[in-house]
């Protein structure tokens, strides 16, 4: 027995209206505030209630972006083979990292019974692209022609060396599971523009065969301790987007709509009796598949997009479940008014043939990517919207087992990684933060994960440290207990 919902259950009609009669006065208070604000920016009140609305006061000030597409490349890309140049390793080939380097680093068992530690220089040719002159590898072609877009932070870290605590951090800001991640903080406190499709949707395409691909766990996309409504959406790569999409034979639209008004209002009683707020997040989910009947199809019908557009997207855009028509869809998402997007392409594991994996990976994401850049752009979506590209962490600078000129592998690194940021409230066109001469150690401008959470929030008006939510006796935030910093010279 819940003490509290007991004392409720007994409480007095006066002492309910003597509990509750200011609060509803700032509840009206509040309406009559909104309206005027509402008034006063030439807006008019809306007269069709918001599936996904904001919570009262967010944003906390003006933002730049309304929109995220968050791009996780699962597995870790090595950022000395695709963003950090570090042309002095050819110097080093095959001979030992030394000691003053590495320092007391702790390492994982994959390579902590190494012998020794051989430099492995990039086999990948590099060039500068850009009025910026951001140095891009080779297997980057399409990405470098959108480079002046860029912020490019070489100098991310993590707390995690392995896979499942780093994917959970970076997306939750807490190795520990059981927190919300990035995309359900989002969707809690800003909501959604689209009353037809989820606040947050997530897309996990196929990868190349030659990729070690990690498994993806739903805490990536879970709402942990907020409302279960605020829960990513995964849709399917194969078959229908989402099961049961379609009514049974014999069911039409408007069948469905008297069953669930039916539904709806026995839920809404049990809300009543027992006031359990899964009860509602129920009534909202059913609704939102209902609209997700109509909306779902119109999303994935691509017959209305141009031949150019299809074409700047790459051969695989008509593939269901391809990393490219995801990418496509995520534009046609936040064109219809989802906060944010995210998908997790994953086979970035390269503790072995990397060369080979490493490009196939790359083949199969980043003309999709650079596409993504530009399509936003020219429809006038990329000063609403939000891109993050990067992984969990990096990759180390020598080698795991066996080196030859042409062949290597590498294991974690959390020291040091690079992501990107592009779009709504990014300046683009910089490279932010150095490393030493192996990619190995930050000497310039460090940007822990929460750090760059902290920027995001930003960039959509939030103030991270007022974003709370109360669970457990804390007041939980997405960038975590210890104090996060907004990177400044990332904003435009």
């Amino acid at each position: 027995m819940d003490p509290l919902l007991d004392f409720q259950r007994r409480e007095t009609r006066r002492q309910f209206f003597h509990g509750t009669g200011l609060r509803f006065g700032g509840v009206a208070l509040g309406w009559l505030m909104a309206n005027r604000g509402l008034r006063a920016l030439g807006a008019a009140p809306s007269s069709v209630a918001r599936v996904h609305p904001p919570l009262p006061g967010l944003p906390h000030f003006a933002p730049k972006a309304r929109s995220v597409i968050y791009l996780h490349m699962n597995g870790a890309p090595s950022q000395i083979d695709l963003w950090d140049y570090k042309p002095g390793l050819k110097d080093y080939f095959d001979k030992s990292l030394p000691d003053s380097v590495r320092m007391a680093q702790r390492l994982s068992t994959m390579t902590s019974g190494q012998q020794r530690f051989p430099v492995a220089p990039s086999k990948f040719k590099f060039a500068q692209h850009g009025r910026s002159g951001t140095w891009v590898s080779e297997v980057l072609p399409h990405t470098a022609g959108v480079v002046d877009e860029l912020a490019v932070v070489r100098s991310v870290h993590t707390n995690a060396i392995n896979h499942d605590p780093a994917c959970t951090f970076v997306m939750t800001g807490s190795e520990v599971s059981g927190k919300p991640s990035i995309g359900s903080w989002l969707a809690y406190g800003l909501g959604s523009e689209s009353n037809d499709l989820p606040a947050f949707v997530v897309l996990t395409p196929t990868f190349p065969s030659s990729g070690n691909g990690q498994a993806l766990f739903t805490r990536m996309w879970s709402s942990g301790f907020l409302p279960t409504r605020f829960n990513g959406v995964a849709l399917r790569g194969a078959g229908d987007p989402v099961l049961y999409l379609k009514n049974p034979s014999g069911v039409d639209a408007s069948d469905r709509r008297v069953l669930l008004d039916a539904l709806g209002k026995l839920n809404q009683h049990e809300f009543e009796r027992f006031g359990d707020p899964e009860i509602q997040t129920r009534i909202a989910q059913y609704e939102m598949a209902f609209r997700m009947q109509s909306s779902v199809p119109d999303l994935t019908d691509l017959s209305g997009e141009s031949a150019s557009t299809l074409e700047m997207y790459g051969p695989d855009v008509k593939r269901s479940g391809s990393f490219t028509q995801s990418a496509l869809l995520a534009r046609r998402m936040v064109e219809r008014g989802v906060r944010v997007v995210q998908i997790l392409h994953r086979g970035w594991d390269q503790h072995d043939n990397l060369p080979t994996a490493l490009k196939n990976q790359c083949l199969d994401t980043e003309q999709a990517t650079a596409a993504l850049i530009r399509d936003l752009r020219q429809r006038g979506l990329l000063d609403s919207t939000l891109v993050v590209w990067g992984g969990e962490f990096g990759r180390t600078v020598y080698s795991q087992g066996a080196l030859t000129a042409d062949n290597y592998g590498r294991d974690h690194h959390p020291r040091n990684f690079c992501m990107w940021l592009a779009g709504a409230g990014i300046k683009g066109g910089q490279v932010y933060g150095q490393t030493d001469d192996f990619s190995y150690n930050i000497v310039e401008n460090p940007v822990h994960v929460n750090d760059l959470n902290a920027t995001i929030l930003h960039c959509l008006g939030i103030d991270h440290r007022r974003f709370t939510f109360g669970s457990q006796g804390l007041d939980q935030r997405l960038t975590g207990v210890e104090d996060a910093s907004i990177v400044k010279p990332l904003l435009a």
